[in-house]
C-alpha cells in the first residue's frame, strides 16, 4: 500500500527536483500526484511499498537538515541591516514609510474619537 512521503504543498522546484533524485538515486518506489485543477489539493511524492517509509523517512529527513544549514550558512553570510543603519545609509526609502506608518497610526487612534463626538 502507498504512503505519502513529502507534501509539495509551497515547495520551491529547486527543493522537489532535489527530493526526486533522492529517491532515484536511492532506488525507492515512488510516484508523484500533481495539485489539484483549483489549488484544492496539493501534489505529493509517495511510496508505492509503505515498508520503505523509515528509510526513506531517514534519508529526507537528512537532506532536509543539510538543505537547512546551507540556507543558514547562505543567511549567515549576508546580515540584515538595522534599522538605524538602513536610515543613514537609505533615508529617502525609509522616512516615507515611516512617516505612512504614523499617519495611519494617528488615523487609526483618532479617527473613532472624531467620530463618536
Amino acid at each position: 500500500m502507498a504512503k505519502r512521503l513529502f507534501d509539495l504543498r509551497n515547495v520551491p522546484d529547486d527543493e522537489a527536483d532535489e527530493v526526486r533524485a533522492l529517491l532515484t538515486a536511492h532506488a525507492l518506489d515512488w510516484y508523484e500526484t500533481r495539485p489539484g485543477s483549483w489549488g484544492m489539493s496539493a501534489g505529493g511524492l509517495w511510496l508505492r511499498d509503505k515498508a520503505d517509509y523509515p528509510r526513506a523517512r531517514r534519508l529526507l529527513d537528512e537532506y532536509q537538515r543539510q538543505r537547512r544549514d546551507r540556507a543558514r550558512d547562505a543567511a549567515a553570510g549576508d546580515p540584515q541591516p538595522t534599522f538605524l543603519e538602513l536610515l543613514r545609509n537609505q533615508p529617502m526609502f525609509v522616512l516615507p514609510r515611516l512617516l505612512a506608518i504614523l499617519a495611519v497610526l494617528a488615523l487609526t487612534l483618532a479617527l473613532p474619537w472624531w467620530l463618536l463626538r
